[in-house]
């Protein structure tokens, strides 16, 4: 396949370069054509990684319209509600926007419908925003090819579900539309040098690589949890299938004098809840300062997910704790072994038991773990994405 060349290049923060165009964009005259910014997500109806970090495009870019195509305010991050969110007519389907997958036949022609009015979109997709067409340019942060489409028995795992029903059914159809909707863009930023390659991949596409940020601040108001006390195990993950909870919870019924404490939710909650040890904790979904609190308060983070970059081990340096984490991935970007992690070679119970024992007997210096998160901060994503925009854009003033 045709390699496509991206049009722009991601500054580093530290280069003159990054100060000088976007010094030179926000100083234009108002009549002089400032860059009109717009972002895309694919839908705002969970607290996911992807959602977390969308959130922070939009702190980015604050005066620019924000186009999904489902918005459930009380099911996503609540900050949302400050930006001029604009939806799909999908959105009018309740049911859709309280369980998107049911949506998955319909989310191609809503987006190949949805046309925006601006110099430059930038498109923060994991298999959907980057359909949006305009007459500017289009810039894609992706956080990986359409999961669903690629690695579909990884993402459905071993459960006959209506979402496996739907992608064999549709999913030749929506390859092809996914390609087209791929090459449509002027510039595409993977999320880690892993996606960079499966968008290569996939796609034929060279990306730039720009790191998502941490955003859970560790010097913000914590809120305890009630009944629980330092020391333990913490798991931060959607409920689905490649993310692999359920090998976490198993690994701890081996391990009896640990605790673990899960967060999330996901179509899974139910069947995790009745497998539960009674050294499992599985809490649902959290407020950010009890986030703060249980990342402050456990001992470690653990992580046995497909993940394509994986912000929790991030997050967790960031309050100086380490992590066990999966050697696949992301993870092998943002975990040093013996620094600020341990990794475990297969998401099965015996390995992540095998691996918490080996945790066990590994010191690891805050220190380290602090310096490391600091790669990460909102403020070098801030810098580097609008970089990334208005040097697409800086032409035209």
């Amino acid at each position: 396949m045709l390699a496509v060349q991206t049009k722009s290049t991601v500054a580093t923060t530290s280069g003159g370069s990054t100060e000088q165009i976007v010094r030179q964009v926000e100083n234009a005259p108002a009549s002089g054509g400032r860059p009109k910014v717009a972002l895309v997500h694919d839908y705002l109806t969970q607290r996911g990684g992807a959602e977390r970090v969308f959130l922070s495009m939009c702190r980015a870019f604050p005066d620019a319209p924000v186009y999904t195509s489902l918005y459930e305010p009380d099911l996503t991050f609540p900050e949302f509600a400050q930006f001029d969110i604009r939806t799909t007519a999908l959105n009018r389907v309740r049911a859709f926007r309280r369980r998107h997958r049911l949506a998955l036949p319909l989310f191609a022609r809503a987006f190949s419908r949805l046309e925006i009015d601006a110099d430059v979109i930038l498109c923060s997709s994991s298999g959907w925003a980057h359909g949006a067409r305009t007459e500017g340019r289009k810039v894609v942060y992706c956080y990986n090819p359409a999961r669903w489409l690629y690695q579909t028995a990884q993402y459905t795992g071993r459960r006959v579900s209506a979402s496996a029903a739907a992608i064999q059914t549709v999913g030749e159809p929506l390859r092809r539309w996914d390609h087209r909707a791929a090459h449509s863009a002027d510039a595409y930023l993977a999320i880690s040098h892993a996606v960079r390659r499966r968008v290569d991949t996939t796609y034929g596409i060279r990306a730039d690589v720009l790191n998502p940020p941490t955003t859970v601040a560790p010097d913000g108001a914590q809120e305890p949890i009630q009944g629980l006390s330092d020391g333990f195990f913490l798991c931060v993950s959607r409920l689905l299938p490649y993310k692999n909870v359920e090998a976490i919870i198993e690994a701890f019924g081996s391990l009896p004098h640990e605790r673990l404490v899960v967060v999330g939710r996901g179509p899974m909650d139910r069947h995790l809840r009745s497998m539960l040890p009674r050294n499992v904790e599985l809490l649902g979904g959290v407020r950010e300062g009890e986030l703060r609190w249980l990342y402050a308060h456990g001992q470690a983070l653990l992580a046995a997910s497909y993940e394509d970059f994986g912000l929790t081990p991030v997050e967790a340096m960031a309050f100086g704790k380490p992590s066990v984490v999966l050697r696949y991935g992301g993870f092998l970007e943002t975990v040093i072994e013996g620094e600020t992690g341990v990794f475990f070679d297969q998401p099965t119970g015996a390995a992540i038991a095998r691996a918490v024992r080996q945790f066990q007997q590994t010191s690891f210096a805050p220190e380290t773990l602090l310096k490391r998160a600091e790669k990460y901060s909102e403020a070098v994503f801030h810098a580097r994405m609008r970089s990334a925009t208005y040097a697409e854009t800086s032409s035209m003033l």
